[in-house]
């Protein structure tokens, strides 16, 4: 009778699954029919750039987000591509069904630098002639930055702009780990390597505060001089009113001082935007739509390869730059006979030292196949972000990326007082002196030797990790050493020491290795291909997306510590990895 159970339930559990599998590619082949859907731009058409949610360098249509929505406590997380955005506004610009562009909102996620790409994305479309309008509820002064290109900024007469300085903020995990009996064994090189500070004290050490502080004032003046001249405001006059809190005043004072134009609701809008086009009938065009438009591009047999690298940096496994996978990118590219040249798109904090290093040897045989390999820095490109760019021929930055900390370190967390208060003991056996090194490290007390063990390892990663800038940069390693130690840079400051060679975008950077190639036509194709529906389905599971989503939603803004504890928890071997403070 056992075994007559078994089999029903056996079949039953079979039959559900089938059925949520047939469901599953039901709403995937529904999905790729809708998402395939060709835009047709008509007369009076005005580009609708909704200002919300996170950007990304890159973004995949992703079905399952919508298929999972209504379960409970998941919350849809709206991303936005950075390259979407750009090839938009630059269709917008070129095609003459497009009267203008309507910026509607002001809470974009996005960073510095990858906010003055758009900013200046916006600058040369209006060159065409054509209008730019901006309207928000609030902004934030990223969003703001962005939107003071507009030809009118329009704001909520109920809201606010957010312009108060920069300011930045860590969070530190030493007494929480205490508490846990959790020991952070650091092994570092590197005064103004910060990653490990949160678990190791209380508060910023002065080298950390300095280099964060220098930092911020670089960012703010790149942000504050491109406003004023936008909005016909002096430098001097916007720190005053910074000073002043202006997210907090009442909403006359921002008209008073010439950082809108106009205060009007949601529904006024549309009536300025008839003027605007001189016609009672414009059409919207989203986003997602203007996506869809088909480019008349004529294709060139020989190309550039724009080549991604975004999040962090691991070996065989993860979302972000996963060594193994790229390695094998990188000697497709290098075989194939119609790239003439690669351009890196670097966006990353770092993350492991072994396979930035296996990345930074495949570009070198890139180099030389013959292939001139430039770096085009987004928001982030140090520690192994920088160690993945430092051999590229060029390096571009923007003046608010953020690079450098050339700095290595190790994290060895010890539970041994974790198990201690939960009455766990550990013993073992060995044939050798150190068989029993890493249960050592983890659940009993390194020895003095063992700790200048780790320490020695680490030290060799950063004399590795300061030669390969060197050789890179062509200067000496001990040059590279007083600018390394783990310090952070802007853009800015990094031109002005050597780390890289200009300041500019990723179309800058193509155009530089189109130059270096000797090509007067080109195609530019890009890597790793963007996942389809079933790629994705076959790759990941559902639940875990869902489960991580559930939990970004319940925690909010300590979802980030969250996954920077279990990273650490969860991680191994020597990292060249910076772990940025929150800047507001």
């Amino acid at each position: 009778m056992k075994g007559f159970f078994k089999v029903v339930l056996g079949t039953i559990v079979g039959l559900i699954l089938f059925i949520v599998l047939q469901f599953v590619l039901f709403i995937g082949i529904a999905a790729s029919f809708s998402s395939s859907e060709v835009t047709k731009l008509e007369s009076n058409s005005v580009y609708r750039l909704d200002m919300k949610g996170t950007l990304a360098e890159r973004v995949a249509n992703d079905p399952l987000a919508d298929m999972f929505s209504s379960v409970p406590g998941y919350e849809q997380e709206t991303k936005i591509g950075l390259e979407d955005i750009l090839a938009n506004i630059k269709l917008a610009k070129d095609d003459a069904k497009i009267q203008g562009i309507y910026l509607n909102g002001g809470s974009l996620q996005t960073g510095f630098a990858s906010a003055k790409q758009i900013r200046d994305a916006l600058l040369d479309f209006k060159q065409s002639g054509k209008w730019i309008v901006a309207y928000a509820d609030d902004y934030s002064q990223l969003n703001y930055y962005i939107a003071s290109v507009a030809d009118r900024v329009c704001l909520n007469q109920q809201g606010s702009v957010a312009l108060h300085g920069l300011a930045s903020s860590l969070m530190f995990y030493k007494n929480t780990l205490d508490k846990l009996g959790i020991e952070m064994q650091v092994f570092k090189v590197g005064t103004f390597k910060s990653a490990v500070e949160p678990f190791i004290t209380t508060q910023m050490s002065e080298p950390n505060r300095l280099q964060y502080q220098t930092l911020l004032d670089d960012f703010w003046s790149e942000v504050v001089k491109e406003i004023g001249e936008s909005r016909d405001l002096s430098v001097m006059r916007l720190n005053e009113l910074a000073d002043e809190n202006m997210d907090l005043v009442p909403q006359e004072r921002y008209v008073e001082t010439k950082l809108v134009d106009t205060l009007l609701y949601v529904q006024d809008m549309d009536s300025l935007v008839k003027r605007l086009c001189q016609t009672d009938k414009y059409h919207f065009v989203s986003h997602k739509s203007m996506c869809q438009v088909v480019r008349n591009e004529k294709y060139e047999s020989d190309k550039i390869a724009v080549l991604y690298a975004e999040g962090d940096i691991t070996d065989d496994t993860g979302d972000g730059i996963v060594g193994t996978k790229m390695v094998k990118t990188i000697n497709e590219l290098v075989k194939d006979d119609d790239v003439k040249a690669i351009v890196m798109r670097v966006n990353s904090g770092g993350g492991s030292a072994y396979a930035s290093e296996q990345i930074w040897h495949a570009f070198m045989v890139a180099k030389e196949a013959g292939k001139p390999i430039v770096v085009s820095m987004g928001d982030y490109a140090a520690s192994g972000g920088y160690y993945i760019s430092c051999m590229a021929d060029t390096i571009f930055a923007e003046p608010t990326t953020l690079t450098g900390s050339i700095g290595i370190f190790g994290l060895i967390p010890n539970f041994r007082q974790t198990a201690d208060k939960i009455g766990l003991s550990f013993d073992g056996v060995q044939t050798n002196k150190y068989g029993l090194f890493y249960a050592d490290a983890q659940y009993g007390t390194m020895s003095e030797e063992e700790k200048l063990q780790m320490q020695n390892a680490i030290n060799r990663g950063y004399e590795l990790f300061t030669q390969r800038c060197a050789d890179g940069r062509h200067c000496t390693q001990d040059s590279i050493k007083t600018i390394a130690e783990g310090r952070v840079w802007s853009g800015t400051r990094a031109l002005e020491l050597g780390l890289v060679d200009k300041l500019g975008s990723l179309n800058d950077a193509i155009e530089c290795a189109a130059r270096m190639a000797s090509l007067d036509k080109y195609s530019v194709a890009t890597y790793p291909e963007v996942e389809d529906f079933y790629t994705q389905l076959l790759n990941s599971t559902a639940t875990e997306k869902i489960a991580n989503r559930i939990i970004a939603n319940r925690l909010g803004f300590g979802y980030r510590q969250y996954e920077t504890i279990n990273k650490v928890l969860n991680t191994s071997g020597i990292r060249a990895q910076m772990v940025p403070v929150e800047i507001y």
